[in-house]
């Protein structure tokens, strides 16, 4: 699908979408429990449909009325294969999970997702007592348990999605384990996983991210869970005000209710001179002159794309670090970013773990999304306050927000499908 985005105004208000991160970790502890969980504000986007598909494929009862989804959990797999989807959070929460199952079992990978390497699953399940194999280091994999208790080490440098994925398995056991960790990134999503595993009444010690000692025999018990807004999604909703709001804008659904790395939008925001204001509605955007800014997204790597909009409205060159985290995602999207923003006249330099964009005024163009959500999102972010832009493949947001085009346009964005 091809849509031209035109620059707009933009005003009113928007509810953020549901929190996938948060929701696909509610589908996989519901899963481990032995009672039924209601979630409610639950998240259909394709990432989400994916841990419901991993989940009811390893058997949770799943059901849908007008107050949310019904989850009752138990391990009893009703095929010998999962569907990830494109999910990279799925696929490595939910490799552990399929562990404590004592039959072989095969988890299964889609677009982007075959190319996003696994291999730092197989020497933990491995030495935990699980037969692990994968195709050379990718999806699919092939997992035979079941997961015995007892010390695992874990390289989390490429991601902390396996290491939330054993730390929800390994409370279940009949024993107590220790999981190390090296390198570990995505800190804040660690916590959030902790945070989910208290809600469900599971609890896991850690020091400074390195150790972390996981009791077992543990039940997971929640009767309620909702789902709080995304402050992924939140991210483009507010950078979207801060370059083409005219007056006030105002996105709800956003609270602190879990750890979400990218919160720390807000602070990269008031560090360009956007203003930013907290209101019972929501938080309000009002624009604002934007200037230059400096900001480690080391830990939250999903803000690069909103941030690198952002940044070519600036009125000198902003510098975001991280980029190292760039590589393994729905693209490139370093190299991603680079070659997009060119095309519509963003001089973007990579310098070591650096982003470095230049601005300058922004010039008509047709651009690839990457089949990534992100890039696609951020384009049009882009196209708001300066030029129309052509985006191809722009139907996969639908990976993380769905009605991210339809919202735009309510707030007044001008976007338009290409015949």
């Amino acid at each position: 699908m091809k849509l031209t985005v035109y620059p707009s105004a933009l005003a009113g208000t928007i509810i953020a979408p549901p929190s996938k991160s948060v929701f696909q970790r509610f589908v996989a502890a519901s899963l481990l429990s032995k009672s039924t969980t209601r979630i409610t504000n639950p998240s259909f986007d394709d990432d989400g449909l994916s841990s419901l598909s991993m989940a009811r494929a390893l058997g949770a009862t799943i059901e849908e009325n007008e107050k949310g989804l019904l989850i009752t959990g138990g391990i009893n797999p009703i095929q010998d294969f999962l569907e990830a989807g494109e999910s990279g959070l799925g696929i490595r929460l939910f490799t552990p999970i399929t562990a404590l199952h004592h039959e072989p079992l095969e988890i299964r990978a889609g677009g982007s997702l075959t190319k996003r390497p696994m291999n730092m699953l197989a020497a933990p399940l491995r030495k935990m007592g699980v037969q692990f194999d994968s195709s050379d280091g990718f999806a699919p994999l092939r997992v035979n348990g079941p997961l015995q208790p007892g010390v695992a080490d874990l390289d989390g440098s490429l991601s902390s999605q396996f290491v939330t994925g054993m730390l929800m398995a390994l409370a279940t056991l009949d024993g107590d384990s220790t999981m190390n960790v090296s390198n570990a990134k995505s800190k804040p999503y660690i916590d959030m996983t902790i945070e989910v595993m208290a809600m469900f009444g599971v609890d896991v010690i850690h020091k400074n991210y390195e150790r972390f000692d996981v009791f077992g025999n543990q039940e997971y018990k929640c009767e309620e869970a909702h789902t709080p807004g995304d402050w992924s999604a939140g991210a483009m909703l507010l950078i979207a005000a801060a370059i083409a709001g005219d007056g006030l804008v105002r996105i709800a659904g956003l609270d602190n209710s879990y750890t979400q790395a990218d919160q720390s939008i807000a602070g990269a925001m008031l560090f360009a001179g956007c203003k930013l204001a907290n209101e019972p509605d929501g938080i309000r955007v009002t624009a604002h002159k934007i200037r230059g800014f400096k900001f480690d997204a080391t830990d939250c790597p999903d803000l690069f794309p909103p941030l690198a909009a952002l940044a070519c409205y600036a009125n000198s060159p902003s510098e975001i670090t991280g980029v190292h985290r760039l590589a393994s995602k729905e693209s490139d999207r370093g190299n991603a970013l680079q070659t997009e923003l060119g095309k519509v006249g963003i001089r973007v330099d990579l310098v070591d773990d650096k982003m470095i964009i230049h601005p300058s005024p922004i010039q008509p163009a047709e651009i690839d999304s990457h089949e990534d959500h992100r890039i696609a999102m951020a384009m049009s972010l882009v196209a708001l306050g300066g030029a129309p832009i052509i985006i191809n493949g722009a139907e996969c947001v639908s990976k993380s927000y769905p009605e991210f085009w339809d919202d735009i346009a309510n707030l007044g964005a001008d976007v338009v499908p290409v015949r």
